[in-house]
Protein backbone atom coordinates (compact mmCIF):
# COMPACT_ATOMS: atom_id res chain seq x y z
CA UNK A 1 0.00 0.00 0.00
CA UNK A 2 1.53 3.34 -0.96
CA UNK A 3 2.04 5.54 2.02
CA UNK A 4 0.03 8.68 2.52
CA UNK A 5 0.91 11.34 5.03
CA UNK A 6 -1.47 13.94 6.38
CA UNK A 7 -0.08 17.07 7.94
CA UNK A 8 -1.48 19.78 10.11
CA UNK A 9 -1.04 21.52 13.41
CA UNK A 10 2.43 22.70 14.29
CA UNK A 11 3.11 24.31 10.92
CA UNK A 12 -0.35 25.80 10.39
CA UNK A 13 -0.74 29.51 9.86
CA UNK A 14 -3.29 31.62 11.76
CA UNK A 15 -6.95 30.73 11.42
CA UNK A 16 -8.68 32.35 8.48
CA UNK A 17 -5.68 32.07 6.15
CA UNK A 18 -6.36 30.34 2.87
CA UNK A 19 -4.89 26.87 2.48
CA UNK A 20 -1.40 26.86 1.00
CA UNK A 21 2.17 25.64 1.29
CA UNK A 22 4.78 28.38 1.12
CA UNK A 23 8.46 27.50 0.61
CA UNK A 24 11.04 30.28 0.83
CA UNK A 25 14.70 29.94 -0.13
CA UNK A 26 14.68 26.16 0.28
CA UNK A 27 18.00 24.31 -0.04
CA UNK A 28 18.21 20.50 0.05
CA UNK A 29 21.36 18.42 0.30
CA UNK A 30 21.83 14.77 -0.65
CA UNK A 31 25.08 13.71 0.91
CA UNK A 32 27.61 16.35 -0.10
CA UNK A 33 25.62 17.44 -3.15
CA UNK A 34 23.02 20.19 -3.15
CA UNK A 35 20.13 18.99 -5.29
CA UNK A 36 17.84 22.00 -4.77
CA UNK A 37 19.05 25.57 -4.48
CA UNK A 38 17.10 28.71 -3.60
CA UNK A 39 13.58 27.39 -4.22
CA UNK A 40 10.67 29.79 -3.79
CA UNK A 41 7.27 28.19 -4.29
CA UNK A 42 3.65 28.59 -3.24
CA UNK A 43 1.14 25.76 -3.65
CA UNK A 44 -2.37 27.06 -2.96
CA UNK A 45 -5.84 25.53 -2.89
CA UNK A 46 -6.18 26.45 -6.56
CA UNK A 47 -2.78 25.17 -7.73
CA UNK A 48 -2.46 22.69 -10.57
CA UNK A 49 1.30 22.20 -10.35
CA UNK A 50 3.57 19.66 -12.06
CA UNK A 51 7.08 19.08 -10.71
CA UNK A 52 9.33 17.89 -13.54
CA UNK A 53 12.98 17.06 -14.07
CA UNK A 54 15.45 14.28 -14.74
CA UNK A 55 15.71 11.28 -12.43
CA UNK A 56 17.70 12.31 -9.38
CA UNK A 57 16.83 15.99 -9.67
CA UNK A 58 14.99 15.94 -6.33
CA UNK A 59 11.31 15.74 -7.30
CA UNK A 60 10.27 13.13 -4.73
CA UNK A 61 12.46 14.73 -2.08
CA UNK A 62 10.73 18.07 -2.71
CA UNK A 63 7.29 16.51 -2.17
CA UNK A 64 8.45 15.22 1.21
CA UNK A 65 9.72 18.67 2.13
CA UNK A 66 6.42 20.26 1.11
CA UNK A 67 4.52 17.64 3.14
CA UNK A 68 6.64 18.33 6.20
CA UNK A 69 8.00 14.78 6.45
CA UNK A 70 11.52 15.92 5.57
CA UNK A 71 13.05 19.16 6.87
CA UNK A 72 14.96 21.29 4.36
CA UNK A 73 18.64 21.92 5.00
CA UNK A 74 18.00 25.63 4.68
CA UNK A 75 14.99 27.88 4.22
CA UNK A 76 11.51 28.27 5.67
CA UNK A 77 8.37 26.23 5.04
CA UNK A 78 4.90 27.24 6.25
CA UNK A 79 1.56 25.56 5.65
CA UNK A 80 -2.07 26.41 6.18
CA UNK A 81 -4.81 23.81 5.89
CA UNK A 82 -4.47 20.04 5.42
CA UNK A 83 -1.91 18.39 3.16
CA UNK A 84 -1.75 14.73 2.10
CA UNK A 85 1.20 13.04 0.37
CA UNK A 86 0.71 9.86 -1.67
CA UNK A 87 4.02 8.12 -2.34
CA UNK A 88 5.06 5.55 -4.92
CA UNK A 89 6.82 3.25 -2.49
CA UNK A 90 5.18 0.67 -0.28
CA UNK A 91 5.27 1.49 3.39
CA UNK A 92 5.72 -1.01 6.19
CA UNK A 93 2.00 -1.75 6.43
CA UNK A 94 1.78 -2.40 2.70
CA UNK A 95 4.75 -4.72 2.78
CA UNK A 96 3.21 -6.58 5.72
CA UNK A 97 0.07 -7.10 3.65
CA UNK A 98 2.15 -8.49 0.82
CA UNK A 99 3.63 -11.04 3.26
CA UNK A 100 0.20 -11.76 4.74
CA UNK A 101 1.38 -10.93 8.25
CA UNK A 102 -1.15 -11.09 11.12
CA UNK A 103 -2.89 -7.81 11.80
CA UNK A 104 -2.03 -6.27 8.44
CA UNK A 105 -5.64 -6.09 7.24
CA UNK A 106 -6.79 -4.61 10.54
CA UNK A 107 -4.21 -1.81 10.19
CA UNK A 108 -5.56 -0.84 6.80
CA UNK A 109 -9.17 -1.14 7.91
CA UNK A 110 -8.40 1.29 10.71
CA UNK A 111 -6.99 3.74 8.17
CA UNK A 112 -10.22 3.56 6.15
CA UNK A 113 -12.31 4.03 9.29
CA UNK A 114 -10.27 7.09 10.20
CA UNK A 115 -10.80 8.58 6.74
CA UNK A 116 -14.54 8.06 7.11
CA UNK A 117 -14.64 9.65 10.57
CA UNK A 118 -12.80 12.68 9.19
CA UNK A 119 -15.52 12.99 6.55
CA UNK A 120 -12.95 12.18 3.88
CA UNK A 121 -15.62 10.43 1.84
CA UNK A 122 -18.92 12.03 2.77
CA UNK A 123 -20.61 8.61 2.79
CA UNK A 124 -20.26 5.12 1.36
CA UNK A 125 -21.45 6.30 -2.06
CA UNK A 126 -18.31 8.38 -2.64
CA UNK A 127 -15.92 5.62 -1.63
CA UNK A 128 -17.71 3.12 -3.85
CA UNK A 129 -17.62 5.60 -6.76
CA UNK A 130 -13.88 6.14 -6.38
CA UNK A 131 -13.10 2.43 -6.04
CA UNK A 132 -15.16 1.69 -9.14
CA UNK A 133 -13.61 4.55 -11.10
CA UNK A 134 -10.12 3.25 -10.37
CA UNK A 135 -11.09 -0.39 -11.03
CA UNK A 136 -10.13 -1.15 -7.44
CA UNK A 137 -11.43 -3.98 -5.31
CA UNK A 138 -14.70 -2.89 -3.66
CA UNK A 139 -15.21 -6.04 -1.57
CA UNK A 140 -14.74 -4.74 1.98
CA UNK A 141 -14.68 -8.29 3.35
CA UNK A 142 -11.78 -9.44 1.17
CA UNK A 143 -8.31 -9.77 2.66
CA UNK A 144 -6.14 -6.96 1.32
CA UNK A 145 -3.15 -9.28 1.63
CA UNK A 146 -4.70 -11.27 -1.21
CA UNK A 147 -4.67 -8.23 -3.52
CA UNK A 148 -1.85 -7.43 -5.91
CA UNK A 149 0.43 -4.46 -5.35
CA UNK A 150 -1.45 -2.64 -8.09
CA UNK A 151 -4.83 -3.26 -6.46
CA UNK A 152 -3.60 -2.09 -3.07
CA UNK A 153 -2.26 1.05 -4.72
CA UNK A 154 -5.65 1.76 -6.31
CA UNK A 155 -7.45 1.38 -3.00
CA UNK A 156 -5.11 3.89 -1.38
CA UNK A 157 -5.37 6.29 -4.32
CA UNK A 158 -9.17 6.08 -4.05
CA UNK A 159 -8.95 7.08 -0.38
CA UNK A 160 -6.74 10.05 -1.20
CA UNK A 161 -8.75 11.28 -4.20
CA UNK A 162 -11.96 11.09 -2.21
CA UNK A 163 -10.59 12.90 0.81
CA UNK A 164 -11.41 16.46 1.81
CA UNK A 165 -7.73 17.38 2.09
CA UNK A 166 -6.96 20.93 0.92
CA UNK A 167 -3.77 20.10 -1.01
CA UNK A 168 -2.68 16.76 -2.48
CA UNK A 169 0.95 15.86 -3.19
CA UNK A 170 1.07 12.95 -5.65
CA UNK A 171 4.20 11.02 -6.64
CA UNK A 172 3.76 9.12 -9.95
CA UNK A 173 0.02 8.57 -9.42
CA UNK A 174 -0.46 6.79 -12.78
CA UNK A 175 1.52 3.72 -11.68
CA UNK A 176 -0.56 0.51 -11.80
CA UNK A 177 -3.50 2.23 -13.56
CA UNK A 178 -5.27 1.03 -16.70
CA UNK A 179 -6.93 3.26 -19.29
CA UNK A 180 -10.23 3.52 -17.39
CA UNK A 181 -8.47 4.36 -14.14
CA UNK A 182 -6.29 6.96 -15.88
CA UNK A 183 -9.39 8.64 -17.26
CA UNK A 184 -10.97 8.69 -13.79
CA UNK A 185 -7.82 10.10 -12.19
CA UNK A 186 -7.56 12.80 -14.86
CA UNK A 187 -11.16 13.87 -14.41
CA UNK A 188 -10.89 13.92 -10.60
CA UNK A 189 -7.82 16.14 -10.75
CA UNK A 190 -9.43 18.44 -13.31
CA UNK A 191 -12.56 18.97 -11.22
CA UNK A 192 -10.93 18.89 -7.80
CA UNK A 193 -11.78 21.85 -5.53
CA UNK A 194 -8.48 21.72 -3.65
CA UNK A 195 -4.98 22.18 -5.04
CA UNK A 196 -2.37 19.62 -5.95
CA UNK A 197 1.28 19.21 -6.89
CA UNK A 198 2.25 16.08 -8.76
CA UNK A 199 5.36 14.33 -10.00
CA UNK A 200 4.75 12.25 -13.10
CA UNK A 201 6.46 10.95 -16.23
CA UNK A 202 3.02 10.60 -17.85
CA UNK A 203 3.09 13.43 -20.39
CA UNK A 204 -0.58 12.96 -21.27
CA UNK A 205 -1.56 13.53 -17.64
CA UNK A 206 0.69 16.61 -17.47
CA UNK A 207 -0.92 17.91 -20.67
CA UNK A 208 -4.41 17.38 -19.28
CA UNK A 209 -4.24 18.63 -15.69
CA UNK A 210 -1.23 20.89 -15.04
CA UNK A 211 -1.38 24.69 -15.37
CA UNK A 212 2.02 25.45 -13.81
CA UNK A 213 5.37 23.66 -14.07
CA UNK A 214 8.26 23.67 -11.64
CA UNK A 215 11.34 22.47 -13.57
CA UNK A 216 14.19 21.10 -11.44
CA UNK A 217 16.60 20.47 -14.32
CA UNK A 218 19.87 22.45 -14.43
CA UNK A 219 19.38 26.15 -15.14
CA UNK A 220 21.71 29.04 -15.84
CA UNK A 221 21.71 30.27 -12.24
CA UNK A 222 21.28 26.83 -10.66
CA UNK A 223 17.78 27.59 -9.35
CA UNK A 224 14.50 25.83 -10.19
CA UNK A 225 12.43 27.47 -12.92
CA UNK A 226 8.68 28.20 -12.82
CA UNK A 227 6.61 28.20 -16.02
CA UNK A 228 2.96 29.02 -16.59
CA UNK A 229 0.74 28.32 -19.58
CA UNK A 230 0.36 24.58 -19.14
CA UNK A 231 2.47 21.97 -20.92
CA UNK A 232 2.97 24.05 -24.05
CA UNK A 233 3.98 27.08 -21.99
CA UNK A 234 6.54 24.98 -20.14
CA UNK A 235 8.03 23.51 -23.34
CA UNK A 236 8.19 26.90 -25.07
CA UNK A 237 9.60 28.67 -22.01
CA UNK A 238 12.23 26.03 -21.38
CA UNK A 239 13.30 26.06 -25.02
CA UNK A 240 13.57 29.85 -24.98
CA UNK A 241 15.61 29.84 -21.76
CA UNK A 242 17.97 27.19 -23.08
CA UNK A 243 18.50 28.94 -26.42
CA UNK A 244 19.34 32.20 -24.63
CA UNK A 245 21.66 30.32 -22.30
CA UNK A 246 23.43 28.62 -25.22
CA UNK A 247 23.81 31.88 -27.15
CA UNK A 248 25.28 33.72 -24.16
CA UNK A 249 27.65 30.85 -23.38
CA UNK A 250 28.91 30.61 -26.98
CA UNK A 251 29.36 34.39 -27.13
CA UNK A 252 31.46 34.39 -23.95
CA UNK A 253 33.52 31.42 -25.11
CA UNK A 254 34.15 33.13 -28.47
CA UNK A 255 35.20 36.39 -26.77
CA UNK A 256 37.48 34.48 -24.40
CA UNK A 257 39.06 32.71 -27.37
CA UNK A 258 39.60 36.06 -29.14
CA UNK A 259 41.30 37.55 -26.08
CA UNK A 260 43.45 34.42 -25.66
CA UNK A 261 44.57 34.71 -29.28
CA UNK A 262 45.39 38.40 -28.80
CA UNK A 263 47.44 37.61 -25.67
CA UNK A 264 49.29 34.83 -27.50
CA UNK A 265 50.05 37.19 -30.36
CA UNK A 266 51.39 39.84 -27.95
CA UNK A 267 53.46 37.17 -26.16
CA UNK A 268 54.91 36.10 -29.48
CA UNK A 269 55.95 39.64 -30.32
CA UNK A 270 57.53 40.04 -26.90
CA UNK A 271 59.51 36.79 -27.09
CA UNK A 272 60.56 37.34 -30.73
CA UNK A 273 61.68 40.88 -30.01
CA UNK A 274 61.54 43.92 -32.25
CA UNK A 275 64.49 44.96 -34.42
CA UNK A 276 64.42 48.65 -35.46
CA UNK A 277 65.81 49.74 -38.83
CA UNK A 278 69.50 50.66 -38.96
CA UNK A 279 70.16 54.15 -37.82
CA UNK A 280 67.25 54.25 -35.37
CA UNK A 281 68.17 56.07 -32.21
CA UNK A 282 68.40 54.49 -28.79
CA UNK A 283 65.45 56.50 -27.51
CA UNK A 284 63.19 55.24 -30.30
CA UNK A 285 64.30 51.65 -29.74
CA UNK A 286 63.60 51.89 -26.00
CA UNK A 287 60.21 53.52 -26.53
CA UNK A 288 59.09 50.86 -29.02
CA UNK A 289 60.26 48.02 -26.78
CA UNK A 290 58.33 49.46 -23.85
CA UNK A 291 55.26 49.70 -26.05
CA UNK A 292 55.44 46.00 -26.94
CA UNK A 293 55.66 45.12 -23.23
CA UNK A 294 52.72 47.39 -22.42
CA UNK A 295 50.64 45.87 -25.19
CA UNK A 296 51.36 42.38 -23.87
CA UNK A 297 50.42 43.38 -20.33
CA UNK A 298 47.15 44.93 -21.53
CA UNK A 299 46.23 41.76 -23.43
CA UNK A 300 46.94 39.61 -20.37
CA UNK A 301 44.88 41.92 -18.17
CA UNK A 302 42.00 41.81 -20.67
CA UNK A 303 42.11 38.03 -20.65
CA UNK A 304 42.22 37.81 -16.87
CA UNK A 305 39.26 40.17 -16.52
CA UNK A 306 37.16 38.14 -18.96
CA UNK A 307 36.32 34.85 -17.28
CA UNK A 308 33.60 32.71 -18.86
CA UNK A 309 30.98 33.17 -16.15
CA UNK A 310 28.03 31.58 -17.97
CA UNK A 311 27.99 27.86 -17.02
CA UNK A 312 28.07 25.32 -19.81
CA UNK A 313 24.47 24.55 -20.93
CA UNK A 314 23.06 21.02 -20.73
CA UNK A 315 23.49 18.77 -23.73
CA UNK A 316 20.91 18.26 -26.47
CA UNK A 317 20.07 14.95 -28.09
CA UNK A 318 22.11 14.65 -31.29
CA UNK A 319 21.56 11.87 -33.80
CA UNK A 320 24.80 11.00 -35.64
CA UNK A 321 24.96 12.05 -39.27
CA UNK A 322 24.38 9.17 -41.66
CA UNK A 323 26.72 9.22 -44.64
CA UNK A 324 25.28 9.53 -48.12
CA UNK A 325 27.00 6.27 -49.05
CA UNK A 326 24.54 4.40 -46.80
CA UNK A 327 21.55 5.84 -48.65
CA UNK A 328 23.19 5.11 -51.98
CA UNK A 329 23.90 1.54 -50.88
CA UNK A 330 20.23 0.84 -50.22
CA UNK A 331 19.16 2.50 -53.46
CA UNK A 332 21.72 0.48 -55.43
CA UNK A 333 20.87 -2.83 -53.80
CA UNK A 334 17.14 -2.23 -53.73
CA UNK A 335 16.88 -4.31 -50.59
CA UNK A 336 14.82 -4.08 -47.40
CA UNK A 337 16.63 -4.01 -44.07
CA UNK A 338 14.07 -6.17 -42.29
CA UNK A 339 11.06 -8.37 -42.96
CA UNK A 340 9.07 -11.13 -41.24
CA UNK A 341 6.77 -13.62 -42.90
CA UNK A 342 4.03 -15.41 -40.92
CA UNK A 343 6.06 -15.67 -37.69
CA UNK A 344 4.74 -17.10 -34.41
CA UNK A 345 6.32 -18.17 -31.10
CA UNK A 346 4.66 -20.99 -29.25
CA UNK A 347 3.45 -19.95 -25.81
CA UNK A 348 4.56 -16.34 -26.25
CA UNK A 349 3.09 -14.98 -29.49
CA UNK A 350 0.29 -17.02 -30.97
CA UNK A 351 -0.72 -14.43 -33.52
CA UNK A 352 0.74 -14.80 -36.98
CA UNK A 353 2.65 -11.64 -37.85
CA UNK A 354 4.02 -10.46 -41.16
CA UNK A 355 5.73 -7.18 -41.93
CA UNK A 356 8.26 -5.57 -44.23
CA UNK A 357 10.39 -2.57 -43.32
CA UNK A 358 11.94 -0.45 -46.08
CA UNK A 359 14.63 2.22 -45.53
CA UNK A 360 13.16 5.23 -43.74
CA UNK A 361 9.88 3.48 -42.85
CA UNK A 362 7.92 4.22 -39.66
CA UNK A 363 5.91 1.62 -37.75
CA UNK A 364 3.98 1.79 -34.47
CA UNK A 365 3.32 -1.59 -32.81
CA UNK A 366 0.44 -1.78 -30.33
CA UNK A 367 -1.41 -4.45 -28.38
CA UNK A 368 -2.38 -5.44 -24.87
CA UNK A 369 0.17 -6.73 -22.37
CA UNK A 370 1.02 -10.37 -22.97
CA UNK A 371 0.15 -10.42 -26.67
CA UNK A 372 3.80 -10.76 -27.69
CA UNK A 373 5.04 -7.28 -28.69
CA UNK A 374 8.45 -7.64 -27.04
CA UNK A 375 8.65 -11.21 -28.31
CA UNK A 376 8.19 -9.94 -31.87
CA UNK A 377 11.04 -7.48 -31.36
CA UNK A 378 13.31 -10.30 -30.16
CA UNK A 379 12.44 -12.22 -33.32
CA UNK A 380 13.17 -9.25 -35.59
CA UNK A 381 16.58 -8.67 -33.98
CA UNK A 382 17.60 -12.34 -33.97
CA UNK A 383 17.52 -12.76 -30.20
CA UNK A 384 14.79 -15.40 -30.56
CA UNK A 385 13.94 -17.87 -33.29
CA UNK A 386 10.28 -18.10 -34.36
CA UNK A 387 8.39 -21.35 -33.94
CA UNK A 388 7.05 -20.91 -37.46
CA UNK A 389 7.57 -18.47 -40.29
CA UNK A 390 10.72 -16.73 -41.45
CA UNK A 391 12.65 -13.54 -40.70
CA UNK A 392 14.69 -11.83 -43.39
CA UNK A 393 17.43 -9.42 -42.31
CA UNK A 394 19.59 -7.91 -45.01
CA UNK A 395 23.17 -9.10 -44.40
CA UNK A 396 24.43 -5.50 -44.48
CA UNK A 397 21.61 -4.05 -42.37
CA UNK A 398 22.39 -2.60 -38.96
CA UNK A 399 19.36 -3.36 -36.76
CA UNK A 400 19.43 -2.02 -33.19
CA UNK A 401 17.01 -2.63 -30.30
CA UNK A 402 16.44 -0.33 -27.33
CA UNK A 403 15.06 -3.01 -25.02
CA UNK A 404 13.21 -2.53 -21.76
CA UNK A 405 15.85 -4.53 -19.87
CA UNK A 406 19.17 -2.97 -18.89
CA UNK A 407 22.07 -4.86 -20.56
CA UNK A 408 24.45 -6.83 -18.32
CA UNK A 409 27.33 -4.38 -18.05
CA UNK A 410 30.37 -4.70 -15.82
CA UNK A 411 29.14 -2.71 -12.83
CA UNK A 412 32.57 -1.21 -12.12
CA UNK A 413 33.05 0.12 -15.67
CA UNK A 414 32.32 3.76 -16.33
CA UNK A 415 29.64 4.73 -18.81
CA UNK A 416 32.35 5.91 -21.21
CA UNK A 417 34.15 2.54 -20.97
CA UNK A 418 30.92 0.64 -21.64
CA UNK A 419 30.27 2.85 -24.66
CA UNK A 420 33.82 2.49 -25.99
CA UNK A 421 33.76 -1.31 -25.63
CA UNK A 422 30.45 -1.46 -27.48
CA UNK A 423 31.83 0.77 -30.24
CA UNK A 424 34.84 -1.55 -30.57
CA UNK A 425 32.68 -4.69 -30.76
CA UNK A 426 30.42 -3.01 -33.29
CA UNK A 427 33.40 -1.93 -35.44
CA UNK A 428 32.34 1.69 -35.38
CA UNK A 429 34.48 4.01 -37.41
CA UNK A 430 35.47 7.56 -36.49
CA UNK A 431 36.03 9.07 -33.07
CA UNK A 432 32.41 9.50 -31.89
CA UNK A 433 32.23 10.00 -28.11
CA UNK A 434 29.43 9.58 -25.64
CA UNK A 435 29.13 13.36 -25.21
CA UNK A 436 28.74 13.85 -28.98
CA UNK A 437 25.26 12.28 -28.76
CA UNK A 438 24.12 14.73 -26.08
CA UNK A 439 22.77 12.06 -23.75
CA UNK A 440 25.26 11.95 -20.88
CA UNK A 441 27.42 14.74 -19.50
CA UNK A 442 31.18 14.45 -19.01
CA UNK A 443 30.66 13.81 -15.28
CA UNK A 444 28.06 11.11 -15.93
CA UNK A 445 30.33 9.49 -18.52
CA UNK A 446 33.05 8.95 -15.93
CA UNK A 447 30.61 7.46 -13.39
CA UNK A 448 30.52 3.67 -12.85
CA UNK A 449 27.36 2.28 -14.40
CA UNK A 450 26.14 0.80 -11.11
CA UNK A 451 25.93 4.34 -9.72
CA UNK A 452 23.91 5.70 -12.63
CA UNK A 453 20.19 6.24 -12.13
CA UNK A 454 17.70 4.26 -14.20
CA UNK A 455 17.24 7.29 -16.40
CA UNK A 456 20.99 7.66 -16.96
CA UNK A 457 21.34 3.96 -17.76
CA UNK A 458 18.49 4.30 -20.24
CA UNK A 459 20.31 7.25 -21.84
CA UNK A 460 23.45 5.13 -22.15
CA UNK A 461 21.45 2.37 -23.85
CA UNK A 462 20.00 4.86 -26.32
CA UNK A 463 23.44 6.36 -27.03
CA UNK A 464 24.83 2.92 -27.86
CA UNK A 465 21.94 2.28 -30.27
CA UNK A 466 22.36 5.62 -32.03
CA UNK A 467 26.14 5.34 -32.29
CA UNK A 468 25.80 2.36 -34.62
CA UNK A 469 23.98 4.62 -37.13
CA UNK A 470 21.35 1.89 -37.55
CA UNK A 471 19.42 1.24 -40.72
CA UNK A 472 16.52 0.14 -38.51
CA UNK A 473 16.08 1.27 -34.91
CA UNK A 474 13.57 -0.59 -32.75
CA UNK A 475 12.46 1.08 -29.51
CA UNK A 476 10.58 -0.95 -26.88
CA UNK A 477 8.73 1.42 -24.52
CA UNK A 478 11.23 4.24 -25.14
CA UNK A 479 9.59 6.58 -22.61
CA UNK A 480 10.48 4.31 -19.64
CA UNK A 481 12.69 6.12 -17.09
CA UNK A 482 13.24 9.13 -19.35
CA UNK A 483 12.22 12.66 -18.44
CA UNK A 484 9.36 14.34 -20.27
CA UNK A 485 11.80 16.84 -21.81
CA UNK A 486 14.03 14.15 -23.31
CA UNK A 487 11.03 12.16 -24.58
CA UNK A 488 9.80 15.31 -26.33
CA UNK A 489 13.24 15.75 -27.91
CA UNK A 490 13.32 12.09 -28.94
CA UNK A 491 9.85 12.23 -30.47
CA UNK A 492 10.72 15.41 -32.37
CA UNK A 493 13.87 13.76 -33.74
CA UNK A 494 11.79 10.94 -35.24
CA UNK A 495 10.66 13.38 -37.91
CA UNK A 496 14.15 13.81 -39.38
CA UNK A 497 15.86 10.50 -38.57
CA UNK A 498 17.03 8.64 -41.67
CA UNK A 499 16.78 5.22 -40.03
CA UNK A 500 13.67 3.08 -40.29
CA UNK A 501 11.91 3.32 -36.92
CA UNK A 502 9.77 0.73 -35.10
CA UNK A 503 8.22 1.89 -31.81
CA UNK A 504 6.36 -0.18 -29.21
CA UNK A 505 4.68 1.96 -26.57
CA UNK A 506 1.79 2.26 -24.14
CA UNK A 507 2.61 5.92 -23.52
CA UNK A 508 -0.57 7.86 -24.27
CA UNK A 509 1.15 11.02 -25.41
CA UNK A 510 3.55 9.19 -27.71
CA UNK A 511 0.63 7.27 -29.21
CA UNK A 512 -1.02 10.63 -29.93
CA UNK A 513 2.21 12.12 -31.31
CA UNK A 514 2.71 9.14 -33.65
CA UNK A 515 -0.94 8.80 -34.62
CA UNK A 516 -0.14 9.28 -38.33
CA UNK A 517 2.35 6.38 -38.40
CA UNK A 518 1.32 3.01 -39.88
CA UNK A 519 0.16 0.79 -37.03
CA UNK A 520 0.48 -2.95 -36.44
CA UNK A 521 -1.90 -4.35 -33.80
CA UNK A 522 -0.50 -7.58 -32.33
CA UNK A 523 -3.80 -8.22 -30.54
CA UNK A 524 -5.50 -9.35 -33.72
CA UNK A 525 -5.70 -12.98 -34.78
CA UNK A 526 -3.27 -12.21 -37.59
CA UNK A 527 -1.32 -9.01 -38.09
CA UNK A 528 0.43 -7.93 -41.25
CA UNK A 529 1.96 -4.82 -42.72
CA UNK A 530 3.43 -4.45 -46.15
CA UNK A 531 3.99 -8.18 -46.58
Amino acid sequence: MPKSTSSSPELDLPAGSSAHIRAENIHIMRGDREILTGLYLTVSAGSRLAVVGENGSGKTTLLHVLAGTLPPDQGELRRSGTVTLLEQALDAAGEAMARDEPGADEAFTQALDLATRLDAWGGDRRIDTALAGLSACSDRTRSLASLSVGQRYRVRLAVVLGSSTDILLLDEPTNHLDAQSLAFLTERLRTRHGGFALVSHDRALLHDVADEFLDLDPSRDGRPRNYSGGYRGWVAGKRRDRENWEQDYLAEVAEHARLSEAADDARSRLSTGWRPPKGTGKHTRATRTAGVVQAFNRRVEDLERHAVEVPEPPLRLQWPDVSESDDERWEAEGGSPLAAESVTVEGRMRQTVSLSIAPGDRLLITGANGTGKSTLLDILTGRLDPSSGEVHRHPQARVELLSQEVPEWNAADTAARVFEDYALRSSLSGDLTLQDLGLLSADDSTTPVHRLSQGQQRRLQLAMCLAVEPDALILDEPTNHLSASLVDELTESFGTASAALIVVTHDRQMLADLADWPRLDIGRAAASLGA
